[in-house]
């Protein structure tokens, strides 16, 4: 426990994670809760004038010990759960909503921050000091300063049953993927699928001294199954087994989650003075209300559905003149459409992936990062881990200095949430004239290597790592004062900016070169299929957009107005009716394991990967203007984006790297829907 009440003494001040007991996070929690508790009651009860300096500043820096114990502890239970863990999050999880609830409403630190506030005129402040005293003071009054007693005491209620839920609903998701396997005895029922998931659910079987194959929810397991496997009826059971996460009236079942978490949000909302939790979530985004949310989305819906249509008839043609299928279903979505891939463009993912091994790829990714940004990756083996298979890195600048720490955690395994992620153990700031640097992560479920391949990437898989590559960057190269106010703190719609551009560059020849090389001759992949990978960007765009927009659509119904939502199935049905296009599945529902809105932070902001997605295409055009390893781009970027986080709002941030407002004409033109 004694570990988080003062800085790690390890190289770069890393966690010690091999040194943690679980037994130690409880009263650790307990005590750095008190601490922070002296810390915040020491600024509240200051008998000086309150300034920017005692008051603002001091709250920015307080509750140090416990943010670094709840960064290393939450994302431990993402990356690294267990039974215990999760135990242990369900007791702590009440302590902290109770600890924000009492700094959020204790009247005399919010009188504190009034005070700073309404003279804010008179103060002098830099734009970052302006900005984070608007934080601090929309902060509090956004969560219940200005309530009455009583007031209070139903928000405090309604925020430890909301933490509670929430939990509970990704423990309920992440217990139905481990959950569920698909045990093949019969080689012929896998006729279709490639020696690399072949080897591997041979060798996750053997691991769990079964003969045949095993197959899990798992994506690098799922995924190739429904693909590429020929046998329509096994894609059908495994797609099913996905759909129906915690929608199967057992223990696991998150039905009744997914209601009162609505209803929660909407009577916090409603507590606070706001319409509903889209009102009060979009306030601080750059959409600003939910009027231009559902605007931007029917805006986009107007243009990919004709084509989305047109796609889902040359797909139903396809299956039907290939198989005679007369009615496309949702497990041969991903199968039909990697044929008729392999058709139009003979781009194959089992013939890319030769030239994406892991390795390789995060070397490129990596070298992309030296030539625009100007820092180097070197791997270390003396920084602690919480698992084997994570691998540690210094991240320097040209001149040597430490620019950041890295880790990387690439494949799945039990324990260990479904999906990819950047995360960060520790965020930059500068105090005492120190610039203290980040500790940054990316987590991702890959296809692990196998006794006769190394890690071998599909191209939606290198993508996915230059993704979250892309988030690690805004986490690394984070230069500002005050922590809150870093690397990755700012709008959610503003945040997939960074990811989403980076994704660019695994289409351009250039970039390519540096990387895609052949695992065995060390060839770099030739032009043809580069041409085809640029070529076959756009392929069944409409389909996809149009899916995205679902999920956002779906996420507004919930959350734009205040209702009760009686049954989650049929409510789900009817709003994403507009953008169906397969037949409904009577046994799935999405609502029950839509983890980005229910769990995590997305709620009123699923939009935002599309938002976002209008953001990179005019960012990466400009980049195209003038060279994608272009200095002076790359530099702006740098400066006015990567490193300077929440600082100013991220329109303005934005115009200054750009020269101007985004322009949604770009995203239409690399989506081919103009």
């Amino acid at each position: 426990m004694t570990f988080f009440l003062a800085p790690f003494t390890t190289k770069h001040t890393t966690a010690p994670f091999s040194k943690i007991a679980l037994s130690d996070y409880q009263p650790a929690f307990e005590k750095t809760i008190e601490i922070a508790r002296n810390e915040i009651n020491a600024i509240a009860i200051n008998t000086a004038a309150p300034t920017f300096e005692n008051t603002i500043e001091a709250l920015d820096f307080a509750g140090a010990a416990l943010d670094r114990l709840s960064s290393i502890f939450f994302n431990l239970n993402s990356a690294e759960t267990c039974d215990e863990m999760q135990k242990i999050a369900q007791e702590v999880s009440p302590l902290l909503t109770e600890f924000s609830n009492d700094v959020a409403l204790n009247e005399d630190l919010f009188k504190r921050i009034k005070a700073v506030y309404d003279q804010k005129e008179l103060l002098q402040l830099t734009t970052e000091q302006a900005t984070l005293l608007d934080k601090k003071f929309k902060g509090f009054s956004r969560n219940g300063a200005l309530l009455n007693e009583e007031d209070k005491i139903k928000l405090r209620e309604i925020d430890t049953e909301l933490a509670k839920r929430k939990l509970t609903y990704g423990e309920n998701v992440l217990a139905e993927t481990n959950t569920y396997q698909l045990h093949i005895t019969h080689e012929a029922d896998l006729k279709g699928l490639p020696d690399g998931a072949k080897e591997m659910a041979a060798s996750l079987a053997k691991s769990k001294e079964l003969e045949g194959w095993i197959f899990t929810l798992d994506f690098p397991s799922y995924l190739p199954f429904v693909t590429y496997v020929d046998n329509r009826e096994l894609r059908k059971e495994i797609a099913i087994a996905a759909g129906k996460k915690s929608f199967q009236d057992n223990e696991f079942d998150n039905k009744e989650n997914v209601k009162r978490i609505v209803e929660l949000r909407h009577k916090r909302a409603n507590l606070l003075g706001y319409e509903s939790h889209s009102h009060f979530v979009l306030e601080e985004r750059m959409a600003q209300n939910p009027n231009n949310v559902q605007s931007f989305l029917n805006d986009l819906l107007e243009k990919a559905k004709p084509a989305a249509i047109k796609e889902f008839g040359q797909l139903t043609a396809f299956a039907k003149e290939l198989d005679g299928i007369d009615q496309l279903e949702k497990w041969d979505g991903a199968y039909y459409s990697e044929k008729l891939k392999q058709k139009l463009f003979r781009l194959d993912d089992e013939v890319l992936k030769p030239y994406f091994q892991l390795e390789n790829v995060l070397n490129g990714a990596f070298t992309i990062a030296e030539k625009l940004f100007g820092i180097t990756f070197k791997e270390v083996f003396d920084i602690d881990t919480y698992h084997k298979d994570v691998q540690t890195f210094e991240v320097l600048d040209f001149e040597g200095n430490l620019v950041a720490v890295f880790y990387s955690d690439f494949f799945p395994r039990k324990g260990k949430r479904n999906g990819a992620w950047m995360t960060s153990f520790k965020p930059q700031y500068i105090k005492d004239g120190i610039n203290e640097r980040p500790h940054v992560s990316i987590v991702c479920n890959f296809t692990p290597p196998t006794e006769t391949k190394p890690s071998l990437l599909t191209f939606n898989e290198v993508t996915t790592l230059f993704h979250e590559f892309g988030h690690a960057l805004h986490g690394m190269l984070a230069n500002t004062t005050y922590p809150s106010l870093s690397g990755t703190s700012v709008y959610w719609d503003f945040v997939e900016l960074p990811s989403q551009v980076m994704e660019n560059w695994c289409y351009e020849p250039e970039a390519l070169a540096l990387f895609a090389k052949h695992y065995e001759t060390g060839e770099i992949i030739p032009q043809e299929y580069v041409e085809k990978i640029k070529e076959s960007a756009s392929f069944l765009e409409g389909m996809a957009t149009l899916r995205q927009l679902s999920f956002g659509i779906l996420d507004m119904a919930y959350h734009a107005k205040s209702q009760t939502v009686d049954a989650v199935k049929s409510f789900e049905k009817q709003a994403m009716a507009s953008t169906s296009l397969y037949p409904d599945v009577a046994e799935n529902c999405m609502s029950t394991s839509f983890s980005h809105i229910f769990q995590g932070g997305y709620s009123s902001g699923y939009y935002s990967y599309k938002w976002a997605e209008v953001l990179d295409a005019d960012a990466f055009a400009y980049f195209q203007e003038k060279g994608i390893f272009n200095q002076e781009v790359a530099t702006k970027f740098k400066d006015n984006v990567l490193s300077k986080g929440g600082t100013e709002l991220p329109m303005e941030l934005y115009k200054k790297f750009r020269g101007q407002e985004p322009k949604v004409e770009a995203l239409l033109k690399r989506a081919g829907l103009v």
